[in-house]
């Protein structure tokens, strides 16, 4: 249902009034806020020309689907009828797996952990235990389960539970030691308990401790076996209400399990050993085993060893039993791995995980308990992992896994989500990835296989990528709201391996993971992909079919801030300003400063993080490295990490930003075009006159980088949080506004440096702050630092959102995955002059570079942390011969927009309001051995704005930045529309996506808000509360994209997608799988006229009889309450918001209506049964005292 937001009205009813809101940049004067219009200029011309088809009944959030493994894992269940699998976790979560394509996620509201899951089997139910001390119904016959009842246990803390096959009544053990039993169908305790007391003996003394099993024996289902956590175990008679068999061992209890004819149970216990119980002589084990423990010389008993944590018994009919169980290994033996050992027969294997186990299940044919079981596999649920074990095979491999369950293989660092993308890109990247899959698998399909799936109306291609710590990249398909490895990318393999005594320089860089993915670039159309690494460095990527053996070519940039005096490097030290028809000239150095002597040795300058390799790679089909660009040291300190990335195929330019400047590189001709701190890009138009500042004097001054005051402030809390000195000078042969080509020299070192890790906020990693210092201040450094005194700072702090981080709960779980943050700051009000401005946004357009140019050309609009954007515009040689050999001219425009806050996104619009896409080429393979291929020029797709002679605007520009988002009409550079988004908070992620063949801006705010806004008038289309930011994974992960997709990482290892689309909610639960099929429940084998005469009366156990109201009376009422359910009209809610909803309500009440009908035809034969039986007592009575006379009676 879709919710009224007062907000919004609000909003509308600012955006009409006049005089409220903030003025605009540019030349439109004073405007209005919230999306109103500027008066002036063309703009009325413009808006009569777009028509907006676009309108708040087209949005609506709702969650889809959740991918991944399910975080922090602590029980499991399996329904061997309908072959579906449920895992809880300790947040309350529960994720149901089918088939491929059915997987729900469904949540406790308490949050409390979930202890033990239980399915009704075949039944379409699913009963779970929560740490809260409740019990819960879910309803899996609708696709969004939802609770039915509910069942409170206020006195008693639940440890166990047990559902016997074909029965409504659940067995519940507490830890005070006493069993209820609860009725499945109303959810009501049973008047019948087993007490502790009675259960024991009475000459015991002390207290048994905690159920930890229940089950009932497969040969008399009126036994119930009671295991208590120390050594005792009760075999319960139901009928005669007492204890027909008692067991003692020494030592404690952690599972049991019975062998299939009810004649003897095994139980594991803690000291790593195994017991066999027989019924007929309980007095001690029929035998007692240590499987891993070594057997002593002398004939005693076996050493101790770890607690065997859970076993399963197992009975085949044509060979030995399965004996399997987790843990149990020798104390010796602390390297071991956790383990599963399974012996069968005289052998015993030991298959070891690579995370803890958490609960196991064997999966057997039959689901009755009293029949040989026949196990065909072991699902094993681990910490960070589930796999599941073939034991058909002799060496016992493990089943592929169809499900996504490895997406934090590697810590996520990064995201990207493309919808809509060319549909062969999908079949390409799987052909090329299926190629390096493992093998060894077993040959047979996977035993997980309930529900249904269809593929649903929406068909479009999707593809999600995900960069890693370890520098992996993962191409998903995410197409019809599945997920799917395509192929996966590891970046590292173009640097050389760390060697073992670099580790003192590694550690100056990163603590850890100095391959770490922090943004990546793909433009889908022509196959380029770019990837920023936490090294500050940027690898160049095209795809080729082919395998090739090359060289990787890289490229070193110094990129530094702030100078004094602008220093005139030597003449001789920079060549003159190449003729464009010369060749490329040889690299030099931009840097005038020089090196310096610290107490350490000698300063580190011109050194790259990491070394690129110098041998020939051999690079298998796929995406293949072209270009590798690093940020070298400067004057002693480390590069400061990349804050913005773009390339461009069309133009064969990568630009990249971070907070001391920008570098454009043409990775075409393998050449540094600019590389220059982000003051010099103004030129003269640098709206605050800020002074340069001369360079340090000494590399360890870098940690005093902040605003000094006379209050006691430790450096070491402020020293993460200033930006890093450095500067690029500007070649003064050069003409005006136009800057050299730069080709400096490959260099290859083998050293690879890493910053030290602290915690708390203070500096994490350069991969949670933009601007970190290298180096800890020592006594005589403070010492330097306070020479300046509180009246003369040597800088101030920059209020930049790209170099200040924001302080939320970090746990210790999350703290290695939250040192990936890409921070930004909510206090941006007040812009310092001598503030440090980063690069936050970078875009490739086809556009005006100067305010009212008449005609377009290449350019690269750049935003800054201060809200300002800068237009760069490229001179291109003409025909593709000259694109390889002459030199592009770069000329910084000067132009200047401004907006609140960091700038975040930018996007263009045509005159009648389409999106422009940025220019692309379209792919060709680099390395095709056809002679046709390699000779066909470069297919450039410009996306240009249509330039005709009439006078007039011809394009919008789009700019969002943490705070509002502006439209200007160019190349008049007036603004057009403007809104203020938030003023209390400030903006994570913002896109302009399309959606319904319409353009739109997607907002992610900080305070939870999801907000989209028509374009280009800025008018508010939806405002939803959907997620309070609680930690900063995702502000990290969170991306829009086309269609109304999104998504984001909700736990370490799970991806959520939403959409905003009112269609795909409509649509969402054709789309969904279901999890419940009608199938018929096997038929129990015919037992025998000997065994059904000699093997037990459990068939005709009457449960109902024994536990219901009449017999064993009403629980106390203070024991449990029992709280209703929404379960019942959940899925009539979700189905009315559907296409289909009135359909679903007329086809629910024909069911409730003929469910309501068979009860009074059942009522109705029951009163004629009873009528008749009345009528033939009636007629036996008359016939009985027919001839009798009045005084015979």
């Amino acid at each position: 249902m879709k919710k009224f937001n007062f907000r919004k009205v609000l909003d509308g009813l600012t955006a009409s009034s006049p005089g409220s809101g903030s003025s605009s940049s540019g030349n439109s004067g004073s405007g209005t806020g919230g999306g109103s219009i500027q008066p002036g200029g063309t703009a009325g011309v413009l808006r009569e020309e777009i028509q907006e088809t676009l309108t708040s009944d087209y949005f609506q959030i709702c969650k889809t689907v959740r991918h991944g493994f399910p975080y922090q894992p602590t029980a499991l269940a399996f329904d061997p009828v309908q072959k579906i699998l449920a895992i809880g976790t300790r947040t309350g979560a529960i994720r149901i797996l089918g088939r491929p394509g059915v997987d729900c996620y469904c949540q406790h509201e308490s949050g409390a952990a979930v202890l033990q899951l239980q399915f009704l089997i075949n039944e379409g139910a699913l009963v779970s235990a929560s740490s809260d001390e409740t019990l819960h119904l879910w309803n899996l016959r609708q696709k969004r389960p939802a609770i039915l009842h509910s069942l409170k246990f206020n006195r008693e803390r639940i440890t166990y539970c047990h559902l016997p096959f074909q029965s409504k009544w659940l067995y519940v053990g507490t830890e005070r030691g006493n069993t209820h039993i609860v009725n499945i169908e109303s959810f009501i305790l049973s008047g019948y308990v087993i007490m502790w007391n009675k259960a024991i003996e009475l000459s015991t003394k002390t207290h048994p401790g905690p159920v930890v099993h229940l089950s009932d024996s497969p040969r008399d289902e009126g036994k119930l076996l009671i295991g208590y956590e120390n050594g005792t175990v009760v075999l319960w008679d139901l009928k005669s209400k007492r204890a027909e068999l008692r067991v003692y061992y020494d030592e404690a209890i952690h599972s049991i399990d019975w062998h299939h004819e009810g004649k003897q149970f095994m139980c594991s216990h803690s000291d790593g050993s195994l017991t066999l119980w027989n019924l007929k002589s309980p007095s001690r084990p029929f035998q007692t085993t240590i499987p891993h423990g070594k057997s002593q010389r002398d004939g005693r008993k076996p050493e101790s060893c770890k607690p065997i944590l859970k076993v399963e018994y197992k009975t085949c009919r044509n060979s030995e039993p399965f004996i399997i169980f987790s843990g149990g290994l020798a104390y010796d033996k602390a390297c071991r791995r956790p383990s599963l050992t399974i012996m069968h027969g005289k052998s015993i294997t030991v298959l070891e995980m690579d995370h803890p186990i958490v609960e196991f299940l064997t999966l057997c044919e039959t689901p009755y308990p009293n029949e040989f079981q026949e196990p065909y596999a072991v699902v094993v649920l681990l910490e960070k992992d589930l796999i599941v074990v073939d034991l058909t095979q002799s060496n016992f491999p493990i089943f592929e896994n169809p499900y996504p369950m490895d997406i934090h293989e590697s810590p996520v660092t990064c995201t990207a989500y493309f919808a809509d993308c060319p549909p062969d890109l999908i079949l390409v990247l799987y052909s090329i990835g299926v190629k390096h899959k493992k093998q060894g698998y077993s040959n047979k399909e996977w035993p997980v296989s309930g529900g249904t799936w269809n593929i649903g109306a929406q068909t479009y291609p999707e593809i999600i990528i995900t960069g890693h710590a370890d520098g992996s990249i993962k191409f998903w398909d995410a197409s019809a709201i599945t997920l799917q490895m395509l192929y996966k990318l590891k970046t590292s393999k173009v640097f050389e391996k760390q060697k073992i005594g670099d580790g003192k320089q590694t550690s100056e860089i990163v603590e850890e993971d100095p391959y770490a993915v922090q943004m990546i670039y793909w433009c889908p159309e022509s196959r380029i992909f770019c990837v920023a690494g936490v090294s500050a460095y940027v690898i160049v990527y095209k795809f080729s079919r082919h395998e090739i053996t090359t060289e990787i070519v890289s490229l070193e940039v110094r990129l530094q801030y702030d100078v004094e005096d602008i220093i005139t490097p030597e003449p001789e030290t920079i060549p003159p300003f190449p003729d464009p028809s010369s060749q490329l000239p040889s690299s030099k150095s931009l840097s005038g400063s020089t090196s310096t002597v610290a107490s350490e040795g000698v300063t580190k300058d011109s050194i790259p993080c990491l070394s690129v390799k110098t041998r020939p790679v051999r690079m298998p089909p796929g995406y293949q490295a072209e270009l590798v660009v690093q940020l070298v040291w400067v004057d002693g300190e480390p590069p400061q990490q990349i804050t913005s990335l773009t390339v461009s195929s069309a133009y064969g330019i990568v630009a990249f930003g971070n907070c001391n400047g920008l570098a454009i590189v043409d990775f075409m001709q393998k050449t540094v075009l600019l590389s220059m701190g982000t003051i010099d890009l103004y030129r003269s138009s640098d709206p605050y006159q800020r002074q340069p500042r001369s360079p340090r004097k000494n590399k360890q001054f870098i940690a005093g980088m902040t605003e000094l005051t006379d209050s006691p402030v430790p450096l070491e809390l402020e020293r993460c949080k200033s930006p890093t000195s450095g500067f690029a000078t500007r070649t003064p042969e050069a003409a005006p506004g136009f800057y050299r080509n730069e080709l400096p020299a490959v260099r290859q070192r083998n050293q690879v440096h890493h910053l030290p890790d602290h915690v708390n906020g203070h500096c994490t990693s350069p991969t949670s702050q933009s601007c970190s210092s290298g180096k800890r201040l020592s006594s005589a450094d403070v010492s330097k630092v306070n020479r300046w005194g509180p009246g003369r700072p040597p800088f101030r702090k920059a209020q930049s959102a790209a170099c200040m981080e924001v302080s939320l709960p970090v746990t210790t779980e999350e703290s290695r995955e939250n040192s990936y943050n890409r921070s930004r700051s909510s206090s941006i009000s007040s812009i310092d002059k001598d503030s440090k401005e980063a690069i936050t946004a970078l875009y490739f357009m086809e556009s005006f570079a100067r305010k009212n140019d008449m005609t377009v050309s290449p350019c690269l609009w750049v935003g800054t942390s201060l809200g300002m954007v800068l237009m760069i515009s490229f001179n291109l040689p003409s025909t593709d011969e000259q694109r390889y050999t002459e030199p592009v001219l770069v000329s910084p425009s000067g132009t200047l927009l401004t907006l609140k806050g960091a700038v975040l996104t930018f996007s263009c619009m045509d005159r009648l309001g389409g999106l422009m896409h940025p220019p692309y080429e379209v792919w060709r393979d680099p390395n095709s051995m056809d002679d046709n291929e390699k000779g066909r020029k470069r297919k450039l797709v410009m996306n240009s704005p249509s330039t005709s002679q009439e006078m007039g605007d011809h394009q919008y520009a789009v700019v969002c930045s943490e705070k509002q988002a502006k439209v200007f009409s160019l190349p008049s550079q007036t603004c057009l529309y403007v809104h203020n988004i938030t003023e209390t908070s400030f903006i994570l992620q913002a896109a302009v996506v399309v959606m319904c063949n319409s353009a739109c801006l997607a907002c992610f705010c900080a305070n939870g808000h999801i907000m989209i806004m028509s374009l280009p008038s800025l008018r508010p289309m939806l405002d939803v509360n959907y997620l309070p930011l609680t930690d900063m994974r995702i502000a990290r992960t969170f991306c829009f994209t086309n269609e109304g997709q999104a998504l984001y990482l909700v736990s370490p290892t799970e991806i959520q997608r939403l959409t905003y689309s009112q269609e795909m909610c409509d649509n969402l639960q054709d789309m969904l799988g279901e999890l419940f099929t009608p199938v018929e429940t096997p038929e129990a084998q015919n037992r025998g006229f000997l065994k059904g005469l000699f093997g037990g009366s459990g068939q005709t156990f009457d449960r109902e009889e024994l536990f219901g109201e009449a017999s064993a009376g009403k629980a106390s009422k203070s024991l449990a309450q029992h709280i209703p359910g929404s379960g019942g009209m959940e899925g009539v809610k979700v189905a009315a918001g559907g296409v289909m909803g009135e359909l679903t309500r007329a086809r629910i009440a024909l069911d409730e209506r003929g469910q309501r009908l068979g009860e009074l035809e059942e009522k109705t034969a029951g009163m004629m049964t009873s009528a008749e039986a009345f009528s033939k007592h009636a007629h036996e009575l008359m016939l009985k005292y027919k001839d009798k006379k009045w005084y015979q009676f």
